[in-house]
């Protein structure tokens, strides 16, 4: 028997410091032997959201300990290790610092390879951590920092099919939160505020719904939220507000779904059609129930991974660097930390004043 790879991923690109050993089985499939993650909410809470020099110092005290604790968990040696992943971008550059730079030195250390990997291909492969996934597939990517419809055709290979033009998706949600008094990180509480308010009660504004293809705004939606918070003066109001936020960005999903599947369809003709969606919202239960339910209408088969493997983690990582470890896809040990680095980099920067659609 053949020794399957063993690949440390590492993960520092914002507020979370993530460490994870990965392997696969006979058939190919990967095998998760460690997961660490850890946040640091404590760390920002008092401000309101992440800043980049408190992150940074975080990561930096605590990254040989998760490191450390990964390799302790899966059970196997520092030896054992084939390749060491890093996230090198996007994200913020002090953070993605930390990481990438524990990551040269540790593969040197052990002279194995290393992998420099792209923080949202980690997303777009998430799936394949616990799913038989075929190329190609669409993405939804809806995170703190990203929206976007990728068609997937391959490791490597991506075509963008729709994105925001202004605030993430993730942000939105976040910002909406802290508008509506909920401490920070507050976009997953939005869901559990709105379980108790009538979804009904404010008409919102959704932006670019009907032109711009499957391309997405919310900063005319947040705008919105701002306005409404200032004559709010009851739980019960606070409660019907975040319900209709919620049920805003379903209806807004919905539709800009149906385009994307309509242009995967192009591009791929009829073949087995298949929608993932990844990224911290993808956790979000009723956005979840809502794409499931459309792609049960549009005939696509629909996967999601794990809640743990929605948010940033480092399993995502490994998981992409055992995919090019067995192409042999290796990094010099002078890669650069790319705050921006698009997955697919023919497509046209969409964002600011003056956007076309």
């Amino acid at each position: 028997m053949s020794k399957k790879p063993l690949i440390l991923g590492i993960e520092t690109s914002c507020d979370e410091t993530a460490a994870s050993i990965i392997t696969e089985n006979e058939q190919g499939n990967p095998i998760v032997l460690s997961n660490i993650v850890s946040s640091q909410v404590e760390v920002h809470k008092e401000f309101g959201g992440v800043v980049p020099e408190l992150a940074a110092r975080s990561h930096i005290e605590k990254i040989d300990w998760i490191v450390e604790k990964a390799i302790d968990e899966s059970g196997k040696k520092i030896t054992d290790i084939d390749a060491v992943a890093s996230t090198a971008g996007p994200g913020l550059i002090v953070c993605l610092s930390v990481g990438l730079s524990f990551g040269k030195a540790f593969a040197a250390s052990i002279n194995k390879p290393f992998i420099a990997v792209n923080h949202l291909e980690g997303h777009a492969l998430s799936p394949k951590l616990n799913s038989n996934l075929n190329y190609p597939y669409l993405l939804l990517l809806i995170s703190g920092g990203h929206s976007q419809f990728l068609n997937v055709q391959g490791l490597g290979k991506y075509k963008r099919l729709g994105t925001t033009i202004d605030d993430a998706l993730g942000e939105a949600f976040d910002k909406t939160a802290k508008l509506l008094g909920v401490e920070f990180p507050g976009g997953p509480q939005i869901e559990v505020l709105a379980e108790k308010g009538d979804p009904n009660k404010y008409n919102l504004p959704k932006p670019i719904l009907n032109k711009g293809g499957c391309n997405l705004s919310f900063a005319g939606l947040k705008t919105a939220i701002l306005k409404i918070t200032k004559s709010i003066k009851t739980k019960k109001e606070k409660f019907d507000l975040a319900a209709s936020f919620q049920k805003t960005i379903e209806e807004i999903l919905y539709k800009k779904t149906k385009i994307a599947f309509s242009e995967f369809e192009k591009q791929n003709g009829i073949k087995e059609k298949i929608f993932v969606v990844a990224g911290g919202v993808a956790a979000n239960k009723k956005i979840r129930s809502m794409l499931f339910s459309l792609c049960e209408e549009k005939n696509y088969k629909n996967i999601f991974p794990p809640i743990e493997f929605c948010g940033d983690n480092a399993a995502m990582i490994a998981m992409v660097g055992l995919e090019k470890y067995k192409l042999k896809q290796f990094d010099k040990l002078d890669h650069p930390a790319k705050p921006r680095w698009s997955l697919d980099e023919k497509a046209a920067f969409l964002k600011g004043a003056g956007v076309r659609l």
